[in-house]
């Protein structure tokens, strides 16, 4: 029972310190990314697809956080 316990606290560390992370790079890459596109709208094409790429790069790391958590509480 104890193992047991300490298997889900560890996976809810893991998830919610791994989130926190991307869920403040999201957060600012989307902001910045508004701030260019109103100072410079003709460059809003490019602002756009390096915002979605960088999107996709935090992202990643708060899935791989998930399957971190995932394994400590399955395995």
């Amino acid at each position: 029972m104890e193992v047991e316990a300490m298997k889900q606290l560890g996976a809810a560390i893991a998830i919610s310190v791994g989130t926190i992370g991307p869920g403040i790079g999201i957060g600012l890459i989307g902001s910045k990314a508004m701030e260019a596109m109103g100072r410079n709208p003709e460059a809003s094409g490019t602002v756009q697809t390096n915002m979605i790429l960088a999107i996709a790069f935090a992202e990643s790391m708060g899935i791989f956080a998930l399957v971190i958590a995932l394994l400590l509480k399955f395995v």
